[in-house]
């Protein structure tokens, strides 16, 4: 999905997603509801995979995509903010939850195409400290990957610190 487009040293997904099925009831609970404790089920199951993955043995911290402040007000978290600390708990790194922000208010990318998505994202990203990331191995997680648009923009943004690596893990990949 990345190939040719951004730099990811590896790339996961928990799960496929295929409309109405039960991968998306899991994640609408999870990012509507409120349950947030699927975040953190999904987030030890994860992490146990992950910890025996060779391509992801050198981790250094775990970056969650952010919402934007609005979304965060009206929802009261971010999704990814249980899943990224059960994953930060198991594979014994740093959640860095607050250097990645988002700066700009978006539309819903749920009816957009790849380039619609990218297009919508583009400049809506950027690392607060660079500093913070010099030198790690980044896994940036997020829920559910389409075009992989917002991942892409994310790990360009990353990738402006000195000496990253980008590996990506998400809860969904959709077919």
């Amino acid at each position: 999905m990345f190939r040719g487009r951004v730099q990811i040293a590896a790339a996961t997904s928990l799960f496929f997603f295929h409309k109405k099925g039960k991968v998306q009831q899991l994640i609408h609970q999870l990012k509507y509801k409120g349950h947030q404790e699927i975040g953190t089920l999904l987030g030890y199951w994860l992490a146990n995979d992950l910890k025996n993955n060779i391509r992801f043995k050198q981790l250094d911290c775990i970056v969650p995509i952010p919402v934007h402040p609005k979304k965060y007000k009206k929802r009261g978290y971010n999704q990814l903010t249980t899943f990224g600390k059960a994953l930060s708990e198991i594979l014994e790194i740093p959640f860095i939850e607050h250097e990645l922000v988002k700066k700009g208010t978006t539309e819903t990318q749920t009816h957009k195409g790849r380039i619609d998505r990218w297009k919508n994202v583009k400049s809506s990203f950027v690392v607060k400290n660079k500093s913070v990331f010099k030198g790690k191995h980044i896994l940036l997680i997020d829920d559910v990957v389409t075009t992989g648009a917002t991942l892409e923009v994310c790990t360009q943004q990353l990738l402006l610190s000195e000496n990253v690596k980008i590996s990506v893990a998400v809860l969904a990949y959709t077919e």
